[in-house]
């Protein structure tokens, strides 16, 4: 969807909404009108709470590139899926209908390149096949935003050098993993002519010159020299910048990421009325796939495929995209576990 510049400010007490500038991967908007606290959850929740989709489990049948099978299984993880109406992809956790993977909570890619020539291939996200059995025509599919429509490039292949492998794309959270991240970065910004004193610019001959200030600075009445400082004053004014990697719409992030806290301030709200439900209560929102533990070892899932220098598995078996490093144990847990956070 294409968005022109526009503007829209809601005239209401409530939160208030100025849309400033709108594209296809990117949005800027004003959000006044709230606390701080708010303003920063809906940061929070829009980086790391928003499901999107992302190739968790690799079956490498054949790999004679250079590049190991991690380090591709890695790659691929991080290749941007349409998560277009990914509601309608039950979390692996929850599936009712299998114990590793069906068509309900997952989308199975394929992928199979072979150089013949003398001259080098390039394998690209375009060389990803999707198969047809999928909750909706749109998820799993892989992003391809470039001119060319060739997509991120995966591997480089010489003469006679092969890949066969077999992807399976899962819902999931980018709190457990950076894969499924909806968006590349989220700006926040308030109070840019620091009236409030929020923060202590150091400098060492003039501050206007050494730190220059946001293009929001003039959207804000400026300070005047020798005004004496409001020790009330609250921001009330909140300037962000969220652009999407390709895998969602901004619109679609940002009312993603409501949807998201409005679970949980609702979960809140009955543990305070019921009293029952433990510390989370009935909340059922967004949960990345639990592929550690127990579970693991009764479906085969677990390991990480083959056998490496940083740790065995077993040869020909699954791996989790995204999830082997060469550093063994990393402080958000070993390695084939929970991955890379």
């Amino acid at each position: 969807m294409d968005y022109d510049a526009m503007v829209l400010d809601t005239e209401a007490v409530g939160p208030s909404v100025k849309i400033t500038e709108a594209g296809t991967h990117s949005v800027d908007f004003e959000l006044s009108n709230v606390e701080l606290a708010f303003a920063n959850s809906i940061r929070r929740v829009i980086m790391a709470e928003v499901p999107t989709m992302a190739i968790e489990l690799v079956q490498i049948e054949s790999n004679t590139s250079v590049l190991p099978d991690e380090f591709i299984s890695h790659r691929l993880g991080l290749v941007p899926l349409n998560s277009k109406n990914v509601d309608d992809v039950a979390y692996g956790r929850d599936c009712t209908e299998c114990d590793d993977y069906c068509e309900q909570c997952s989308v199975t890619l394929t992928l199979h390149a072979r150089c013949t020539g003398d001259e080098i291939m390039k394998v690209y996200a375009r060389d990803l096949q999707v198969e047809s059995s999928r909750p909706n025509q749109w998820v799993g599919s892989p992003v391809i935003t470039d001119p060319e429509g060739l997509g991120t490039v995966i591997c480089k292949l010489r003469q006679g050098q092969e890949l066969r492998m077999k992807c399976i794309a899962k819902k999931g959270i980018a709190k457990e993993h950076a894969k499924w991240a909806p968006v590349s970065a989220v700006g926040f910004e308030y109070d840019p002519n620091n009236t409030l004193k929020h923060i202590d610019l150091w400098y060492e001959d003039d501050a206007n010159t050494e730190w220059p200030k946001s293009k929001y600075a003039d959207w804000e009445e400026q300070p005047q020299e020798g005004e004496p400082f409001d020790y009330d004053a609250v921001p009330d004014k909140f300037y962000f910048e969220v652009e999407s990697v390709g895998n969602l719409e901004p619109d679609a992030i940002i009312q993603q990421g409501i949807k998201v806290l409005q679970e949980k301030l609702a979960s809140v709200i009955a543990d305070l009325t019921h009293g029952e439900g433990g510390a989370n209560g009935d909340y059922d929102g967004p949960r990345s796939p639990d592929m550690s533990g127990a579970d693991n070892a009764a479906t085969g899932w677990g390991d990480q495929g083959y056998t490496t220098p940083f740790g065995s598995g077993n040869s020909g078996g699954w791996g989790q995209a995204g999830a082997a490093t060469p550093y063994g144990a990393t402080p958000y847990g070993q390695n084939g576990s929970n991955g890379w956070d």
